[in-house]
Parts: structure tokens; sequence; C-alpha cells
């Protein structure tokens, strides 16, 4: 291991909650992680805050990346080498496969530099550095302002801030609220935007399990993907060159195959998407009863049709498979919330708090500011419960079907294209040839035509109550909700569903071609409905806004919350625990001798031969029954697969490393478990685990399967 170097501390503010917060729960800032280091280092850390991290020198922090704006990776070489899920690089995978090489099927590995394979578009983001511009924000405003006032003071010393930070453009400046608008970050990023594709394993290893496992535990998944980043000549970000070469990082990770035991210290550093921990009661009742729900049946759907399509043809497979995958893990995502935060009566312990909030606020000191905010909150939830159920449906028809907002959005450029002069169109034209082509290379128009008339029936059917386009209700109406029929017919006469229409258009273009295509209106008027505001909408919304900031900033004032930290938004946080089992439920049998990892003989003993989630390749067979695992088996001979950790996090950690008290990798993390499925609103310290790839699977993999002994060479092993 390279002897990580101690740096000089520069945080001085103090930031008093952390120092009460349970060891396991909470999505800590760097900024603030002396303020945690002696909790950490009674836990077992061997390493100061300074050595993860410093702004003027290289720490832990460095090697940690944001992944293609939605999952987090990490440095683990010398020379740019970046490990993540194979779920985080799975449409990169997918894009660059085809029938004849189908990397996503039968794996990639690349024997040098010059075979790794650049994917049209995918970059990885540094943290740099961040500040606390709380105080400068908030002086800009007053309690006089509306919310609009409000916002447009904040944004404008944003931008100040921005660009004072940004150093010409070098950097990527985002100003950030937490605490619902009460506290206020500016962080700092570098964005490389040359980043290959490196290895990866066989979707049948780094997708094993499919959706039966997805959220489980036990689980036996080589969730993992290798990635590298380039740089121009002289260490810059610079876009794909072939005489780019690759990075060399301030800092990466050593990959430790010591092995763990349960207790053990472990932390993780990542980029969590979003958490709801401070959502009201009545929120919370809502997204169970009306929002989720609804979520949950469009997704279903959208997954049947896809499926059905993709059986049948594997360039469909390959062409649709990151968007299945999407609506899969969000599917059984929102079903698992719904039942588990009924099962934690979380709306019921909301409502507690709130209740002693309101009661605490009646003191005459504080009721003109606090007094009826919890009412307020309730009043807006129980006038928007319809329109949330309405807004789900909606969206999850957007999402898994192209052509439900392709039209709406190409075809206000197109009526744009349409009106500019000859000049103006010749400088359009490459921007939307290349949209075009980007949509039909992985557009196949029978799956799209069956999934948007299946969403609309469910739309129009579920959805009435919450109001529905008029350009739909006369639709609806004419067809006796039965849509296939209409979108045949549209799909059949629309330029956009026939690339060489939307050629030929750019020629001889008409506004009034597009503004008559029959995919054009009534793609235009589910866009209207998505994005639709009234005014007595934004009014409502305001009121609430305000009334949400100020429960947040009473409920720490008070401390009647238990909450010490900000939700989480995609920027850079740490949190720790341990090494940890989990309570074997009904039915469920681990294969290990004890329930905080699994092994490969697990894995082995759910092969199911020629079936999608559960056939394992040949070779891994082979491999296991050699019990040929190399130095990567423990000192019983068995090669583990997962193990479990009590780490609090959510979505946009995928791929964040699960680090020793070293700093060392000793994981890769990837899945939550089904049992604590609320943990975005509540966290169970009883029952919230993380679930990760063992390092020396990884290794395994990457060596005695692939045989990549080019990859084994550049990594640092701490044996």
């Amino acid at each position: 291991m390279k002897k990580l170097i101690v740096l000089i501390a520069t945080v001085t503010f103090l930031f008093a909650p952390l120092q009460q917060a349970k060891a396991n729960e909470g999505m800590w800032f760097l900024m603030f992680i002396d303020k945690k280091i002696d909790d950490m280092q009674k836990m077992g850390l061997k390493l100061t805050a300074e050595e993860i991290y410093s702004i003027n020198n290289s720490s832990l922090k460095d090697a940690i990346v944001q992944f293609g704006g939605g999952c987090t990776a990490e440095i683990i070489s010398s020379t740019g080498l970046v490990l993540t899920n194979h779920h985080c690089g799975f449409g990169q995978i997918a894009e660059l496969s085809t029938p004849e090489n189908d990397h996503l099927t039968n794996g990639f590995w690349a024997s040098d530099y010059s075979k790794e394979l650049k994917p049209k578009s995918l970059k990885v983001r540094f943290f740099v550095r961040m500040n606390d511009v709380s105080k400068r924000i908030l002086g800009q405003v007053n309690d006089k302002m509306t919310e609009d006032e409000r916002m447009a003071a904040i944004n404008k010393e944003i931008a100040k801030i921005e660009q004072e930070n940004s150093e010409g453009g070098k950097y990527v400046v985002s100003v950030r609220s937490f605490f619902e608008g009460n506290e206020y970050y500016y962080f700092v990023y570098q964005d490389f935007q040359d980043v290959r594709l490196v290895g990866t394993p066989p979707d049948m290893i780094g997708r094993f399990g499919g959706d039966t496992d997805n959220w489980e535990w036990p689980r036996h998944t080589g969730d993992f993907a290798l990635f590298r980043v380039y740089t121009d000549k002289n260490g810059n970000p610079a876009d794909y060159s072939p005489e780019n070469v690759p990075m060399k990082p301030k800092h990466h990770l050593p990959i430790s195959i010591k092995g763990y035991e349960a207790g053990d210290f472990s932390m993780i550093l990542g980029y969590p998407g979003r958490t709801n921990r401070w959502m009201p009661a009545q929120g919370v009742e809502q997204n169970v009863e009306f929002a989720y729900p609804a979520w949950v049946e469009g997704s279903k759907l959208g997954m049947d049709v896809l499926k059905k399509y993709m059986d049948a043809d594997q360039k469909v497979r390959l062409d649709y498979a990151s968007k299945y995958a999407g609506l899969a893990n969000y599917w059984k995502n929102r079903a698992g919330m719904i039942e588990a935060l009924k099962q934690h009566k979380t709306v019921a312990s909301k409502t507690k708090t709130e209740a002693d909030f309101t009661k605490w606020a009646q003191d005459p000191s504080r009721k003109a500011k606090y007094g009826d905010i919890v009412e307020i909150i309730n009043n807006y939830y129980a006038k928007t419960n319809e329109s949330a159920r309405h807004n789900n449906y909606l969206m999850t028809a957007l999402r898994s079907s192209t052509f439900a907002g392709l039209p709406a959005n190409l075809g206000k450029t197109l009526v744009q294209y349409a009106n500019e002069n000859e000049a103006k169109r010749a400088e359009m034209r490459p921007g939307i040839e290349e949209m075009i082509n980007a949509t039909f290379q992985k557009s196949h128009m029978g799956l799209e035509e069956d999934v948007l008339a299946a969403q609309l029936n469910l739309y129009y059917t579920q959805a009435a109550k919450g109001g529905l386009a008029p350009y739909l209700k006369i639709i609806g109406d004419e067809n006796k909700g039965d849509f296939k029929k209409y979108i045949n017919k549209a799909f059949n006469s629309s330029v956009f569903t026939n690339k060489d229409r939307l050629i030929g258009y750019l020629n001889n273009p008409s506004a009034d071609m597009i503004e008559t295509d029959e995919l054009y209106k009534l793609s235009s008027d589910l866009m209207d409905r998505y994005r639709a505001e009234s005014p007595e909408d934004k009014a409502l919304k305001d009121s609430y806004s305000k009334a949400f900031r100020l429960l947040v900033e009473g409920l720490r004032e008070s401390g009647l919350s238990p909450i010490e930290y900000p939700d989480a938004n995609s920027t850079l946080r740490l949190t720790y625990g341990k090494v940890i089992d989990l309570p074997l439920g009904k039915g469920k049998v681990n294969d290990a001798k004890y329930n905080y990892y699994t092994t490969l003989k697990g894995t082995i003993a759910k092969h199911k031969e020629g079936d999608p989630e559960f056939d394992n390749p040949d070779k891994l067979i082979e491999l296991y029954k050699k019990k040929d695992y190399g130095q990567y088996a423990d000192k019983n001979g068995e090669l583990w697969v997962n193990f479990l950790t009590d780490h609090d996090i959510t979505g946009g950690n995928s791929g964040s490393p699960v680090l020793n008290g070293n700093g060392e990798l000793i994981g890769l993390a990837f899945d939550g478990n089904i049992e604590a499925m609320a943990g975005d609103v509540i966290f169970d310290p009883a029952l919230q685990r993380t679930i990760s790839v063992d390092a020396r699977y990884i290794l395994f993999i990457i060596d005695k399967y692939a045989g990549a002994k080019n990859i084994i060479d550049e990594l640092t092993i701490v044996k």
C-alpha cells in the first residue's frame, strides 16, 4: 500500500449534531469529518481526517468519482483504472455491444490500452473542495419576500459564487441547498469526458440473480465493471482523441485481499442520490397510498411489454436492456417501500413528532413563525393526493415509451427549423440529424407502438380523477378507451416514426406538417399536462415550500427530530459502520457459515441451466469444481462473493468503495436489502444493510476467470 500523506486540517466550522449521531446512521460531509474522527477511530479507523479529506494535498476523496452522473466509482490504479458496478456501466456496455460482438452477454476484457472501447457519452466527476456559503446566501433574503423573489435573490448570489470559483471554466461549481433551504454549500468539481470500457464480466456474472434476487439477501452477484479515464498529454480533461493518455490520478485505492470479519470497521465514500428523511408525515402517506402504487403499476406494465419483444430478438434485448433494468429496479423498490413504510408505521411516527412540534410552537415567542406550518403542510398534501397519483401514471408512461415525449421535444425543434433562414438551418441540421440517428439506432417501432398504447390505456382508465389532457379525452371517447387502433394509425402516418421521413423533412421543412402530425399533437398534450401548473397550484406549492423550510428549521431548533444530517442529494458523503449479519427471513437459506457473507458454493447451488437469471457460465462452474481460486480464497479455501455492512446508503451509492480501517478497498457496494426498503425515509438500525461484492471475488473474476493478467498487474494489492 502506498503511504497516505498526512494533510493540514483547514476546517474550523463546528457542527454540533454530528457528535450525537448513531455510528451507522448518517451521510456526512467530508468537510466536517473531523467531528466524527474520534468515533471512527474507536471503531477501527487507522486514518486521520486529513487523510480522508484535504483541499491542498492528495487524500481518499481524490480517488472517488461520480460516474455517469448517477453512480459512484473509484480509481484503483496509477493509470486511471475505474471500478464501478456492472449495472452502472450497463448502458455503455449495451451500447458497445452488437449481436456479433455481444459484450453484454459474453463479457469483454481489453488486453491493452488500444483495445479499450469508447462509448459515445460518458464522464466522471472528481470532487475538488466544498465550502459553507449559508450566511452569504441567506443574507440576501428576508421574510417579506415571496417565494419567487426569494429564489431570484438566491439564484443571483449562486451565479456569483459559481463564477468566482470556476477559475475561468476549469471547474464545474454547484451551489446546493440543504435542510430544505436553511443551509447552502458550494461544491467544486472537475469533469473528465474521455472514459473507456476496459473490462466487464458476462451478464450472467455481473447481473446474476436478475430481478428475482434484486434487493434480496443472500446474494451472489459479481456486479462490477472496469473503465479508464484518459487525459491530454498534460493531464487535463479532453474530448476523446487517439492522442490522449491514461490519467495519472492524485490518489488510487489499494485493494486488500486480507479479508474481514463480523464487527470489523468499514466505511463508504460515494454520491448518494436522494433521501427524504425530513419528509412530513402526510408526504409519506401520499407516496404510500397514491404516488408509489401508480409508479409500481405503470412500471410493471412497461416491463411486461418490453420483455415480450426483448425475449424474441437479441438486438431488441441489447437496445432496451438499460431501459428495462431501470424500470425493473424502481418497480421492485417502490413496491418494497410501500410495504416497509406501512410496517414501520412511519406515518404515525412522523405525525406524533409533528404534533409535539405544534405544541412546542404554541409558545408566544414561536407561534407567529411556526404555529400553523403543520396545518399548511397537511393542507397541501390533502389537495395534491389525486394529482400525485395522476402524475405518476403519466411519468411512467413517459419513462417507458420513447414516443410519448420525443415527438413534442423534437417537434418543437423542427418547427423552429422550418421558420429559420437557410444559414440558420445549416447550423441547426447536424444536431438534429444526430438526434434522429440516435433515436432510430435503438428504437423498434412494434415495441414502441405497443408500449405507448398500453400506457395510454392505463393512464386513461386509472388517472382520470387527476385530469387528462383535453386531446387525450377526445381520443379516449372516440376509441372507448382502447388506444391500440389509434396509435397504430398514428405510427403509420407520423413523420416521427420513420427516419427517412424525418431526413426528408429537413430537405423540405414545413411547420404545418409537424403541427398537424397526430403523434406530435398527442405527445405535446402529454408533455403540457406533465408540466402544467395553474396559478392555484403555484400558490399552494409556494406556501408549502415556505412551511416545509420552517418545519425543518423548527425541528432542528427544538431538537424534536432524531435526524442530524441533511438529506442526500448527489453530493459526496461518507458513511461508516461495521461488517454485520442479517437475521435470515422465512424460507431464506445462506450457503456460508455466517450470514454476513456468501460464497461461490451458493452461486453454483443457484445454477439453473438456460435460466436468464441463474445460468452460470461453464468456466465459472469449472473453476468452482476445481476449487481453482488462487490467492483469493479464505483460510478455509472458500471464495467469498458478497457481504453485508450496516452502512447508510441509497441510490447513487452504487459503485461506492467499501474501505477498511486502512483505507483499502475490500468491496464494492451495489444494493440494499428488501427488509430496509424504507431506508430513503427512515433508517432502521436493526435491519438496514448494504450489499457489496467482495474485492477478492472481483479479482478472481478478472484473474482466474478472464485471464486478464494485464489488469491485475496494474493494481496495488495488499496481502
